[in-house]
């Protein structure tokens, strides 16, 4: 595997991690600096799968990264941005 895939599958593993503790109750406005690192990892998963011959852990995490945004939007918004 290439040092970019699997550095973009770490950055989707960091993300949802950050989604995870995020989604404990009064811990949710955690989800403000959660979605912005999983968006920028999210970003370099794509360049990742452009450049790299190694697709696989790339799209793994383009995958982890796409579940933390959509979650953690999920969750702001049901939390009102703050529960």
């Amino acid at each position: 595997m290439g040092l970019l895939s699997i550095l973009s599958l770490i950055w989707g593993i960091l993300a949802i991690i950050g989604m995870g503790v995020a989604i404990i109750p009064f811990l949710g406005a955690l989800n403000y600096l959660n979605i912005p690192f999983a968006a920028f990892g999210l970003i370099f998963s794509v360049l990742t799968l452009i450049v790299s011959s190694k697709k696989e852990s790339a799209v793994a995490g383009c995958v982890l990264c796409g579940v933390a945004i959509f979650l953690g939007a999920i969750r702001l918004v049901l939390g009102f941005g703050i529960f």
